[in-house]
C-alpha cells in the first residue's frame, strides 16, 4: 500500500506561480508511475503531468506544456508539480497519483488551486 498527501495549494492571481507537494508513504519502493490529476468543478478529472520515476521522463498534455513541471525525488518520496504562468482555467482540485508495479493505483485527497482573474 501507498500512502499519498498533497499540500502547497492555496489562492493566487493571474500569471504567479504555485508548487505542489506529495509526500508519499508506505510501500514506495514499488511505485512504477507517478502523475498530477485536476479536477474543475463540472469536469472530468484529467491528466496534468506524467513522470517515469525509473528514468525521469514525463509528458504533459497541451493545455499546461511549457508552464507546468514535474519532478521527483530519487527516493520516489516526494513528487513536485511546479506551476507558473497560471490562469483561471488552471482552477481545479489538484490530485497525487501513484502507481505500483502490481498495477494497483493511489490517490491523495487532492488539494485546492484557485486562481483568480
Amino acid at each position: 500500500q501507498v500512502q499519498l498527501v498533497e499540500s502547497g495549494g492555496g489562492l493566487v492571481q493571474t500569471g504567479d506561480s504555485l508548487r505542489l507537494s506529495c509526500e508519499a508513504s508506505g510501500s514506495i519502493f514499488s511505485i512504477d508511475e507517478q502523475a498530477w490529476y485536476r479536477q474543475a468543478p463540472g469536469k472530468q478529472r484529467e491528466l496534468v503531468a506524467y513522470i517515469d520515476p525509473r528514468n525521469g521522463n514525463a509528458t504533459y498534455p497541451a493545455s499546461v506544456k511549457g508552464r507546468f513541471t514535474i519532478s521527483t525525488d530519487n527516493a520516489k518520496k516526494t513528487l513536485y508539480l511546479q506551476m507558473k504562468s497560471l490562469r483561471p482555467e488552471d482552477t481545479a482540485v489538484y490530485y497525487c497519483y501513484a502507481e505500483d508495479e502490481p498495477g494497483d493505483a493511489f490517490w491523495g485527497q487532492g488539494t485546492q488551486v484557485t486562481v483568480s482573474s
